[in-house]
C-alpha cells in the first residue's frame, strides 16, 4: 500500500490513483490535486528518483512525504520499471478528474493558444473569419493542443528546459487548425446540422463556404507548418492531412458493407483520428530535443490514445443520448459506417447482416438493429477493444519522468475509459 501524511492530514487506502508512481497500490488525496502539484514539485527524499520515497512539496501546505509500505522497485532515470497497472472496466468508477482540472498545468500555455488562433487563421475575408469563430467557439475541449503542450513540457524536462520554445506553441496551433479545418469537411461529408450542440458551418453558411473554409484552414496551417522548418516536422504533419483523405476514402468505400474486418477498422481510425494525435505528440517529443526512442514512444502514445479515443466515441454513439452527443444516436450506424460494436456483434448474430444490408428501410429496423448489437456483447467487446489500446498508451509513457505532465497525460487515458463506465 502507499500511504501519504502531510503535517496533521492522513490519506492512506483510498481509491484514486495519484502519485503512485513505482508502487503496485493506489493513493488518494481529498485535498492535493493536479493543480497543487503543479505549484510544487516532485522529488525524492535523497533528491531525484532513486529513492523509495517521494515528497510532493507545496508552498501552501509544505511538504507531503509519500512512501510506499511494499518492497521497493528499480526507478531507472525517474521511470518505474513495472508495467503500468491494469485497467478494471468492472471496477466502481473512480470518480476521475475533469479534463479541466487535468488541462490545468498548462491552462496558461491554452489561453495564449485561444488568444493567438483566430488571429493566425487571418482577417482578409469576413466570412472566413465568422466560420472559424462558429467552430472555434462551439465547445471544443482543446484537446489536442493540450497534448501537444503536455508532451513538450514532459520531454523538455529530460533535457532540461523549463520552458517551451515558439515551435512548440506555433505546433500547438497548427494541429488545432488541422483538427478544426478536418471537423468543417467532415461535417459537409457527413450531412451534418449540429457539431457540440450548435449549427455546423455549412448549414450556416452553405456547403460551398464550408469547403473553402477548410481548405483555407488546411493551407494556413500549411504555411505556418513550412516556417517552422523541421523537415521531420514538416513530413510528419504533412502524412496526417493526407490520411485524413484516405480515412474517408475507405470510409466512404465501406459503407454498409458486413464484410469490413476489424484492422480495416483500426486502419480507417487510425487515418481519421490517431494520426493527428500521434503525429502531434511526436511533433512536440521533437521540439524538446529528446532522442528518437523518447519521439518514437510518444508517437506511440498518441497513436494509441487516439485510438482507444475512438472506439469510446463509437461505442458513445449507441450508449449516449442525442442530447449528450450532440447528434443523432446512433447516426453512424444508420449511415452505414460500422463501428467496432457492430463488427463484433456480427460475428455473433447473423440476423444484423440482414438489416445492415437492407439499409434500414423498413420502419423500426434502425432501433432493432440497436437492440441486437448491445444485447450480444458488442458493446462490451468494444470496451474491451479500448481498454487494451488504453493499457499500451501507459507503457509508452513509462519513458518520462515522473512530473505532473506525464501525471496529465496518464489520467487523460484513464479519464477517457470512465466515459463508457
Amino acid at each position: 500500500m502507499m500511504s501519504i501524511t502531510c503535517h496533521n492530514l492522513e490519506f492512506a487506502r483510498r481509491g484514486l490513483e495519484f502519485l503512485a508512481y513505482g508502487s503496485s497500490s493506489n493513493a488518494s488525496l481529498e485535498r492535493i490535486s493536479v493543480k497543487d502539484c503543479a505549484k510544487g514539485m516532485l522529488r525524492t527524499v535523497n533528491g531525484g528518483y532513486k529513492g523509495r520515497k517521494l515528497w510532493c512539496c507545496r508552498r501552501d501546505i509544505g511538504p507531503c512525504r509519500v512512501f510506499s509500505t511494499n518492497t521497493p522497485e528499480v526507478l531507472v532515470n525517474g521511470v518505474a520499471a513495472r508495467p503500468p497497472p491494469v485497467l478494471d472496466l468492472n471496477h466502481e468508477s473512480r470518480s476521475p478528474a475533469s479534463l479541466t482540472n487535468l488541462f490545468e498545468v498548462v491552462a496558461e500555455d491554452l489561453q495564449t493558444l485561444n488568444k493567438n488562433l483566430q488571429s493566425i487563421v487571418g482577417a482578409e475575408n469576413p466570412v472566413l473569419m465568422s466560420a472559424a469563430e462558429q467552430i472555434f467557439g462551439a465547445g471544443g475541449k482543446r484537446t489536442r493542443p493540450a497534448l501537444v503542450f503536455l508532451v513538450s513540457r514532459a520531454t523538455a524536462e529530460i533535457i532540461g528546459f523549463r520552458e517551451l520554445t515558439k515551435e512548440h506553441r506555433r505546433l500547438a496551433e497548427i494541429i488545432e487548425m488541422i483538427h478544426t479545418a478536418s471537423l468543417i469537411h467532415d461535417d459537409v461529408l457527413d450531412e451534418s446540422d449540429m457539431r457540440r450542440g450548435k449549427e455546423t458551418v455549412h448549414q450556416l453558411y452553405g456547403t460551398r463556404v464550408a469547403v473553402l473554409a477548410g481548405d483555407f484552414m488546411f493551407a494556413q496551417s500549411s504555411w505556418y507548418l513550412a516556417n517552422l522548418e523541421n523537415l521531420e516536422v514538416i513530413k510528419l504533419i504533412s502524412q496526417v492531412i493526407k490520411d485524413f483523405a484516405s480515412g474517408e476514402i475507405k470510409q466512404a468505400s465501406s459503407l454498409f458493407d458486413c464484410d469490413v474486418q476489424l484492422d480495416e477498422y483500426l486502419l480507417k481510425s487510425y487515418y481519421k483520428t490517431a494520426s493527428l494525435i500521434a503525429a502531434s505528440t511526436k511533433g512536440a517529443a521533437i521540439f524538446s530535443g529528446v532522442d528518437s526512442e523518447i519521439s518514437e514512444q510518444m508517437y506511440q502514445y498518441g497513436k494509441n490514445f487516439g485510438l482507444s479515443f475512438q472506439v469510446v466515441d463509437d461505442i458513445l454513439d449507441f450508449t449516449q443520448s442525442a442530447e449528450d452527443l450532440g447528434k443523432p444516436s446512433a447516426s453512424d450506424l444508420a449511415k452505414g459506417n460500422l463501428t467496432a460494436p457492430v463488427i463484433f456483434a456480427l460475428e455473433k448474430e447473423t440476423k444484423l447482416r440482414d438489416i445492415i444490408e437492407s439499409e434500414f428501410c423498413e420502419s423500426g429496423s434502425l432501433e432493432k438493429a440497436v437492440d441486437i448489437i448491445e444485447s450480444c456483447g458488442g458493446i462490451d467487446k468494444a470496451r474491451e477493444l479500448a481498454k487494451s489500446k488504453a493499457e499500451l498508451a501507459l507503457e509508452n509513457l513509462q519513458c518520462l519522468p515522473l512530473s505532473s505532465f506525464r501525471f496529465s497525460l496518464e489520467e487523460m487515458v484513464k479519464n477517457n475509459l470512465e466515459r463508457i463506465r
